[in-house]
């Protein structure tokens, strides 16, 4: 229903929002047209036995926002999610694994599932999904099943799977993925070459010169010679690269990663309360011939609290310091740029004061800045960002 309702929305574009697959005798062949997704020619794939994926449904479907929203507070990573709709007796992709945690819930009819472990070490908890893989290359699944309507299947990071539909039933299913680029290798990508920099303006260890003749004993060409310049310049390798770890910013590498988790989140889900009580609810209009109920009056006295868990991220970064936020996120994935605005440095105590203290309200006074026309400030400027909610709407209607 919500495809449909999105195609005759003219929302839905091919290969932005709506791939058209087929596999059939170990070839999977995309078959994308350009231009908008028309009900009568997605349709009409569908009914020539090709399966449409719809790419961020949570574009298109309030639930599955909420549903994602609440997994990326948990997971502390992204969430995305396809949808599935493959007609009986077709399958739409060739076997392959994937650099994401899976999570395939059936919502409509049923379907085939083959999964298999990961082939060698390598392939444990890639980093990159594999190419399409052939039958040959697959051996025995270690899981066979069909799911039905309500059943969930998960399979890791590497972890071989297709699914091909039955004669007598179609299939729509939903796969939630997360953890992708999520490993302690990827934090160490951020931290290693940080470490470094700062190494090498710190410590002279890290400047000084190579011996004039290591070109004529390291190397490949050299791997199998057994004398002492290549233990000490080996040696001198290993302690130079165990000195990093004291030159490692970890939290700040922490903090980059978690600037680009904010740009991936889907905005919050708000309720009708919190609606009521933030900027998203501010009754500003034109009345009378003249825009009423404009002016935000925030005063000492007003209780304030973040919107929801999650919403913003402190960074201490080379132009300053910055509060990204994700309120004014886009549901389709990295359709804005990252949202941030740069934090007068003796702001930051206040907003370590407002993440500490959620989810209770507190009162703009208690804000830890050196005087009120300042706390009023601070607080004015987050709540016009949509960052903050008060406690009772500041304008009562």
């Amino acid at each position: 229903a919500d495809l449909d309702a999105a195609l005759r929305g003219g929302e839905v574009h091919f290969g932005t929002h709506l791939d058209v697959t087929s596999y059939a005798e170990g070839v999977r062949e995309t078959h994308n047209p350009s231009g908008r997704a028309l009900p009568a020619v997605a349709w009409d794939f569908y009914q020539n036995g090709c399966s449409l994926r719809l790419l961020c449904p949570q574009a298109f479907s309030p639930t599955v926002w909420h549903f994602l929203s609440i997994l990326q507070e948990q997971f502390g990573s992204m969430v995305g999610a396809n949808t599935y709709l493959t007609p009986p007796g077709t399958q739409g992709f060739a076997p392959h694994y994937d650099d994401i945690e899976a999570f395939v819930l059936q919502l409509e009819g049923k379907k085939h599932w083959c999964v298999y472990s990961p082939r060698t070490d390598a392939e444990v908890l890639p980093q990159f999904s594999s190419a399409n893989l052939t039958q040959a290359e697959l051996g025995e699944p270690v899981l066979e099943t069909v799911l039905e309507a309500g059943d969930l299947l998960y399979f890791p990071r590497g972890f071989i799977h297709q699914g091909d539909c039955l004669p007598d039933a179609h299939s729509l299913h939903i796969t939630v993925s997360s953890y992708q680029r999520n490993s302690w290798g990827d934090l160490l990508e951020k931290l290693l070459p940080a470490a470094l920099q700062m190494a090498l303006e710190e410590d002279v260890e890290y400047r000084r010169g190579l011996p004039m003749d290591y070109l004529g004993y390291m190397g490949v060409a050299n791997s199998d010679a057994v004398n002492a310049q290549r233990t000490a310049f080996t040696e001198k390798v290993q302690s130079l690269i165990k000195k990093l770890v004291d030159y490692a910013p970890i939290d700040a590498a922490v903090d980059q990663r978690a600037k680009s988790f904010l740009h991936d989140c889907l905005p919050p889900v708000l309720t009708q309360s919190e609606k009521a009580q933030s900027i998203y609810g501010f009754p500003a209009r034109w009345q009378d011939r003249g825009p009423c109920n404009v002016d935000i009056r925030i005063t000492k006295d007003t209780e304030i609290r973040l919107l929801c868990h999650g919403v913003i991220r402190l960074c201490n970064e080379e132009a300053g310091v910055m509060l990204y936020y994700t309120t004014e996120n886009s549901r389709e994935y990295h359709k804005e740029d990252p949202k941030f605005f740069e934090l007068e440095p003796e702001y930051t105590d206040s907003i370590e004061f407002l993440l500490s203290s959620y989810p209770s309200y507190v009162s703009v006074d208690s804000l830890p800045c050196e005087t009120l026309d300042e706390k009023i400030s601070l607080a004015t400027l987050l709540f016009e960002k949509g960052i903050l909610t008060t406690k009772k709407p500041l304008v009562q209607v």
